[in-house]
């Protein structure tokens, strides 16, 4: 059931990824054909952003980052900026939707400014799983269950590469959807003070039989005294609203005063169609503008 599922839930994945991608497509065809008629019939380059590759020695292979900087950061040698971190971060995965989106709020002043860090997959399933002792799970990809390695990579590489090439503050968040969303949940449990804030849409929770959700109400008396942020949202998919609206019990239960955490019904929306709603939401609740408390 659950490979039937997951097969499902990446047909819908890579369905709106050629939406993505097509629209951003459409929209660098139209500025370049505006381009060339009003200046030259030379086509220029559009750059929305810069990208680079890591050596990563923890995952063993190179991997693409992709980093949108508001203008904000130019503006000003002295400005520093929070980072927001996305796995599913490649140019013809998530990317360019979100960094759209993060440039619109800052420009219309919905959100405070960050720098986007998208990391682009290579093996999706195997970096966004955790462990699991369950058969169906593992159908689901050749290599299964590398979360914990995709973490180290991100705490021990990627953010002091980051750190090195750009100016910012102390400030992190982390946003994903469906299996995405699953390793932002699993992170904010398993290594807590990584970020800031976590941001999950439609996250995978069934994973390993839903373990995450039978350990959370532990996890949670046991965390740390650190003030940290819980945002997730949920469209009335099936396998994913119930371990959803289940969170959302044992948070109200558990939950100590240094967590601010906030559940998004959002039935209007289906798994395909979640991430750029629930993102435009959380973004303007969580990033408003304004001073950002000190970290």
């Amino acid at each position: 059931m659950h490979l039937r599922r997951c097969q499902r839930r990446e047909t819908t994945y890579r369905a709106r990824l050629r939406t993505f991608t097509g629209a951003a497509l459409l929209l660098l065809a139209v500025t370049v054909r505006a381009t060339s008629q009003t200046q030259s019939a030379t086509s220029q380059p559009l750059a929305i952003g810069q990208t680079f590759t890591l050596v990563s020695k923890t995952l063993g292979e190179t991997r693409r980052i992709n980093v949108y900087v508001p203008p904000v950061y130019a503006d000003s040698p002295s400005v520093r900026l929070p980072v927001l971190y996305m796995p599913d971060g490649g140019i013809a995965e998530d990317f360019l939707h979100v960094a759209g989106l993060v440039q619109v709020s800052v420009g219309n002043n919905t959100m405070r400014p960050f720098i986007l860090v998208g990391i682009e997959n290579t093996e999706r399933r195997r970096d966004m799983t955790g462990p699991t002792t369950r058969d169906d799970d593992k159908k689901i990809a050749p290599h299964v269950g590398g979360s914990a390695p995709f973490r180290k990579f991100i705490r021990a590489e990627l953010m002091p590469e980051i750190k090195r090439r750009y100016r910012t503050t102390a400030e992190t968040a982390i946003v994903g959807e469906s299996l995405a969303g699953l390793f932002v949940v699993e992170t904010f449990f398993v290594e807590p003070d990584l970020f800031d804030t976590y941001i999950a849409f439609d996250p995978s929770l069934w994973w390993n039989g839903a373990s995450l959700i039978a350990e959370a109400s532990g996890r949670l008396r046991a965390r740390s005294a650190a003030k940290k942020t819980l945002y997730f949202a949920s469209s009335d998919e099936k396998g994913i609203i119930e371990n959803t609206e289940r969170l959302s019990d044992i948070l109200t239960k558990n939950a100590g005063p240094n967590l601010s955490w906030h559940y998004e019904r959002m039935p209007e929306e289906t798994h395909g169609t979640i991430y750029h709603p629930a993102a435009v939401r959380a973004f303007r609740a969580l990033f408003k503008p304004g001073p950002a408390a000190p970290r």
